[in-house]
C-alpha cells in the first residue's frame, strides 16, 4: 500500500521524536465474526464471551505472561460454565483465543512513513507471549525499532512502569514522545507522564497526530 507523504507540521518539526504505539485495535484488527456466530448458535447474548474473557481476573494473567493463550481459553471456558455445555464453552474459548486477525494497511503505511522521517517507533502492547510470532505472521517484524510486550516485561498498561520502559527504549524524554492507543485509560496514563497522548479511533487520528495536529 502506498500513501501520500505526511504533511509537514506548521513549525516544520513535529513536537516529538518518537512514537509509542499500541498494537491491538490500532495496528492489528481482529475479526469477531467466528465468535459472534458461535455465540448466536449457543443462544448467548452478543458480547458474552468477551465480557467473561476480558474480566480483569481472567485476562490479566495472560497479559503479564503467567499463562498461555490456550490456558486463557480454558479460563474463559470455565467462566462460561452454567451458561452453555462444557463442550460449547471450550469451543467458544478456543475460538476467541484463535480469532483471525489482519494488519491495518493504512496504519502500517503511516508508521513506516513516520520512520522514514527519522522518528523512533516503539510498539507498546498489552499482549500475549505470542506477540512476536503474530508480528511475524503479519509481516511486521521490521516495523518498529523496539517492542514492549506486557507478557515479556510482566507489567500491563496502564501501569506507569510499562510506559517508562517504552520511553527508555525509545531513547528520548517522555515529553518528546507521541503515544497512540485505543484505550482511554492508557492514553490518560501516558499523558500523566508528560507524553503527547492521542486516543485512537480511526487511522485519521494517527495521520493528524503524526502531522503535529491536535
Amino acid at each position: 500500500m502506498t500513501i501520500s507523504p505526511l504533511p509537514a507540521p506548521p513549525s516544520g518539526r513535529p513536537p516529538f521524536d518518537a512514537v509509542l504505539c499500541d498494537v491491538d485495535n490500532v495496528i492489528r484488527i481482529y475479526d469477531p465474526a467466528p465468535v459472534s456466530a458461535l455465540e448466536q448458535a449457543a443462544g448467548l447474548a452478543a458480547g458474552t464471551v468477551r465480557k467473561v474473557a476480558f474480566a480483569p481476573e481472567t485476562v490479566l494473567p495472560l497479559l503479564v505472561g503467567r499463562i498461555t493463550p490456550d490456558e486463557w481459553a480454558e479460563s474463559v471456558a470455565r467462566g462460561l460454565t452454567g451458561l452453555v455445555s462444557q463442550v460449547t464453552a471450550r469451543e467458544l474459548g478456543t475460538a476467541l483465543a484463535r480469532s483471525p486477525f489482519r494488519a491495518d494497511g493504512t496504519v502500517v503505511a503511516l508508521l513506516r512513513e513516520a520512520r522514514t522521517q527519522g522518528l523512533r517507533l516503539v510498539l507498546v502492547s498489552n499482549a500475549t507471549v505470542q506477540l512476536e510470532e503474530d508480528l511475524e505472521v503479519l509481516g511486521l517484524t521490521d516495523l518498529a525499532d523496539a517492542v514492549v510486550s506486557s507478557a515479556r516485561v510482566g507489567i500491563a498498561k496502564p501501569d506507569r512502569r510499562i510506559f517508562e520502559i517504552a520511553v527508555e527504549r525509545a531513547g528520548v524524554p517522555a515529553e518528546r514522545c507521541l503515544f497512540v492507543d485505543d484505550t482511554i485509560e492508557n492514553v490518560e496514563a501516558a499523558a500523566a507522564l508528560g507524553m503527547r497522548a492521542v486516543h485512537y479511533r480511526e487511522p485519521e487520528d494517527l495521520r493528524r497526530a503524526l502531522a503535529g495536529g491536535p
